[in-house]
């Protein structure tokens, strides 16, 4: 996507490692959302951060500028600066827009890579920028550095040889405890270490590290010190000037002028000749390292105490990236030695996924974001494991503890790094059991905790149950399986346990009655198709792994259940277009069983006013009614509801639910979608239907990821053309100029469930598979021809459908196969690279004698046969 003048206005790139936080690359090329200190930082400044360019030529400076376009409006200042330069004096300094910069930019962003293009008629020569951070599926490692890569080129369009110098300035942005700057000549590269004076095993302790491999550089390792405008007058100054920069140094302990800006910059320079004609490169780094961090956020439990809230507020971990590099300086040479091959192996996977057969737009919601792994919403503990916010606040997480409701949408990390997926339902299984086998849906840090003591939710818990089965079936890890299989037990025993105080499903009916808490963040009394549905489709996921591990009696219980929850299901919760929750509103005696003898069942949920329930759906056509099928649907499970009754659900949600224009629309919740903008509503209540005086929290709102897991199910079922219109719905709201392309939002920024785009690939795709017995099955959209991108625990690759073959690229990774579903006759023809390989042709597919070995660049292609 092609970005320019006002679109990109809101643009914030994020550049950073998964679990390593991130810094914002803006539209024009500003640094911004400095977001590398252990906690989210939106809307701040690199303050001064930039990259800067000059060219000279017989010892004439010709022109010189920062590496920047045009600031976009407004220019009135921001809120929540120091005093003096907020709001009402101006854009902040810190942006550099004060300073000569490019008069035209062009950002093109397709993540996870970057492209800037300057021009401007005063300089000698035409600029881009580069920037990514490696996103490698399946290598967790390098998709991890705390780091940002940068590749300038100029092109030196005159008729005359000409010196560019490409300066990188950096503040210091772990300066509480003073700065502390080092110019680091090495073999190959040099860089400037900036760190503080604080102990290296404290979590006041950060460093940072730009290096480059140019050859010939200058450096200081701090702008003047002074106060005022001392400090960037100076640069500038010294800069803009023929030759090389002064070297400029301070004793750390030295004084510092009261009206000093704060923090400290430091700036390393490369200098290049380049011929008429020619294109020189110089490529630079920027890592951090804030190596120790505490609980800071808001703890949701209000059961703690004030002791155990001190204790987890104080008790500090070490971020898995301090493991593996101990200061930036180690991650700078790493990631400068391994360069070319982080950007070709980070090129590999942009091509894979961008040369998918998808519409515009599906790539678009897709490929953006995953910019959310990218962001402070991620985290990896010590040990690796993977931990997450929802989303955002401006200065801290937004709900913490891998939310198990929120992150049952979010696909994309378990495709694209099944690793990090699995470690998460560890932690799951083995923090968060409550002792009668609910689950506390956030996983409390530090580590051992106490699981958090309110009630488990419907969605969350049966939603780790369904993903304990596809994270299996991606990686066949047995051992994982078993390590956390008694625990998955445990919590659907809870359904029907006696010791289960929200009475889910007592009568073992297949149907949940009771109090439901669910991802709206109130509960639902009496049975509904959404919570059911969640709930039957965990049971057969965990029928079949029951039977995976050998205990077929458990399996047996389960698919009872199972099929009886899915008769009554059909039969009595379809009102002939939609499905419903069936529950009497008027009746304040279904609030009796939950009265615990403090009234307070009656004081969240009855209205005395209205002589209603509240905050329930009812009578509404709500968004995941049938996402337990969406679920079933992607990931290979039999049917939880039927069919046809699926298909016109889906159609009633289009028809519903889909607001064409937000303008006209009442909605009193948080504004995501807005004036001419488009958008599908969580709940609606249909001509004929009785909505309830006071419904379900957040009906009216667009939450993004409930619209991309309805569109993505839309495709399952022949609405390709809804599901498109709801998608770009999506995503024409982040168009650069009212919203940053990269971060939906919801309950925050960089928002979790937004990650459920990446069903849309599988849905084009057929992807499912199962590893534990080396089988990929594919089912393409329409039986159409085509490439797309499909990803397991061993690699990635591409399938491509022609009307003669099919053919799997291992793009990363060694996978093992041994049947391939392909959804088309096949000859029985087999070939690995250009060896035939023994196989036998199955319904649909093919069958080999024996498990053949992908690798990159040696494709296994399976014979079609001819129709006609």
């Amino acid at each position: 996507m092609r970005y320019c003048g006002r679109s990109t206005a809101q643009i914030s790139f994020p550049l950073g490692g998964i679990g390593t936080g991130s810094i914002g690359l803006g539209g024009n090329g500003r640094f911004l959302d400095v977001e590398i200190g252990n906690a989210p930082n939106k809307d701040s400044s690199g303050e001064f951060t930039h990259f800067a360019v000059k060219a000279e030529r017989n010892g004439r400076v010709l022109d010189a500028r920062v590496l920047q376009g045009d600031l976009q409006p407004p220019y009135v200042g921001h809120g929540g600066r120091p005093l003096y330069t907020g709001y009402g004096f101006g854009p902040d300094r810190g942006s550099m827009a004060g300073m000569p910069h490019f008069a035209d930019c062009e950002f093109d962003g397709a993540f996870p890579l970057a492209r800037l293009a300057f021009s401007d008629e005063h300089f000698p020569g035409s600029v881009e920028l580069l920037a990514f951070n490696p996103l490698i599926p399946t290598d967790t490692f390098d998709s991890s550095l705390p780091a940002a890569f940068f590749t300038i080129l100029i092109r030196n369009d005159t008729q005359e040889a000409i010196e560019y110098t490409v300066a990188f300035s950096l503040r210091n942005f772990f300066t509480e405890t003073g700065a502390v700057h080092q110019f680091l000549p090495a073999e190959g590269r040099k860089a400037l270490f900036l760190s503080n004076t604080a102990g290296r095993n404290t979590t006041d302790y950060g460093d940072l590290t730009m290096a480059t491999d140019a050859e010939r550089v200058s450096y200081q390792e701090y702008w003047k010190r002074g106060g005022w405008i001392d400090g960037l007058h100076t640069f500038w100054r010294e800069f803009a000037s023929p030759g090389p920069l002064p070297p400029r140094s301070y004793d750390p302990a030295a004084r510092r002028s009261p009206q000093a800006v704060p923090g400290d910059m430091a700036v390393l320079a490369a200098h290049v000749v380049a011929a008429p004609g020619e294109t020189r490169t110089v490529r630079f780094v920027l890592t951090w390292s804030k190596p120790w961090r505490t609980n800071t956020w808001e703890l949701k439990d209000p059961t703690l105490s004030e002791k155990e809230i001190h204790r987890r507020r104080t008790q500090p971990w070490k971020n898995y990236y301090a493991t593996q590099f101990e200061t930036s300086r180690e991650t700078a040479a790493y990631c400068l030695e391994q360069f070319s091959r982080l950007e070709r192996e980070t090129r590999d996977f942009h091509e894979a996924l961008f040369s998918s057969t998808l519409p515009p737009e599906v790539l678009d919601a897709i490929s953006a974001n995953l910019a959310v792994l990218k962001s402070p919403t991620c985290l990896r503990l010590e040990d690796g494991s993977f931990y997450a916010f929802e989303g955002v606040h401006q200065r801290e997480g937004s709900c913490e503890g891998t939310c198990t409701h929120v992150w049952s949408y979010a696909y994309a990390l378990a495709y694209l790094f099944p690793e990090l997926e699995r470690s998460a339902r560890t932690l799951e299984y083995t923090y968060s059991m409550q002792p009668h086998g609910g689950m506390g849906f956030r996983v409390q840090l530090p580590l051992g905790a106490e699981p958090i003591h309110f009630r488990p939710c419907v969605d969350g818990q049966f939603g780790s149950v369904i993903r304990t089965y596809r994270e299996y079936m991606l990686s066949g890890d047995l051992d994982w399986l078993k390590g956390i299989w008694p625990q998955v037990k445990r919590s659907i025993a809870f359904t029907w346990s006696v010791e289960n105080p929200d009475r889910w499903d007592l009568d073992r009916d297949g149907l949940i009655e009771g109090r439901q808490h669910h991802t709206l963040d109130v509960e639902l009394f009496g049975p509904n198709s959404w919570l059911s549905g969640m709930y039957l489709t965990g049971l057969q996921a965990a029928a079949r792994l029951a039977c995976i591990l050998g205990e077929p009696e458990t399996a047996l219980e389960y698919e009872e259940m199972f099929r009886r929850g899915r008769e009554k299901l059909n039969e009595t919760l379809f009102n002939g277009s939609y499905f419903v929750q069936r529950l009497d509103l008027t009746d304040r005696g279904q609030l009796a069983p939950y009265d615990d003898g403090t009234g307070e069942v009656y004081d969240a949920y009855w209205d005395d006013e209205t002589g209603e329930i509240r905050h329930q759906i009812g009578e509404g056509c709500e968004i995941d009614q049938v996402l337990g099928q969406w679920h079933a649907d992607l990931l290979g499970l039999d049917r939880t509801f039927d069919r046809d009754k699926t298909a016109s659900a889906l159609r009633a949600i289009y028809r519903n639910n889909y607001i064409p224009l937000l303008r006209e629309y009442a909605n009193p919740c948080r504004i995501y979608g807005l004036n001419d903008e488009a958008g599908t509503v969580i709940c609606s209540y249909p001509a004929g239907a009785t909505e309830p005086a006071c419904p379900v929290p957040y009906a009216q709102e667009t939450m993004h990821g409930f619209e991309y897991a309805a569109a993505s199910h839309m495709l399952h079922y022949g609405m390709e053309n809804e599901a498109l219109t709801m998608v770009r719905a999506v995503r024409n709201r982040y168009d650069g100029e009212r919203r940053n392309p990269w971060n939906e939002m919801e309950c925050g920024s960089n928002y979790a469930r937004s990650l459920a785009s990446y069903a849309l690939l599988l849905a084009y795709s057929g992807f499912s598979c199962d590893m534990g017995h080396h089988m990929l099955s594919f089912a393409p959209l329409d039986n159409r021809n085509g490439t797309w991108l499909f990803s397991v625990d061993a690699g990635y690759g591409t399938v491509t459908y022609t009307n003669r073959c099919v053919r799997l690229s291992v793009r990363y990774g060694v996978i093992p196969v041994r049947t391939v579903l392909v959804g088309r006759p096949c000859t029985g023809a087999v070939r690995l690279g250009t060896c035939p390989r023994a196989a036998w042709s199955l319904d649909g597919g093919v069958e080999l004698a024996d498990t053949a070995v992908l690798t990159v660049g040696t494709d296994l292609e399976i014979d079609l046969t001819e129709t006609t």
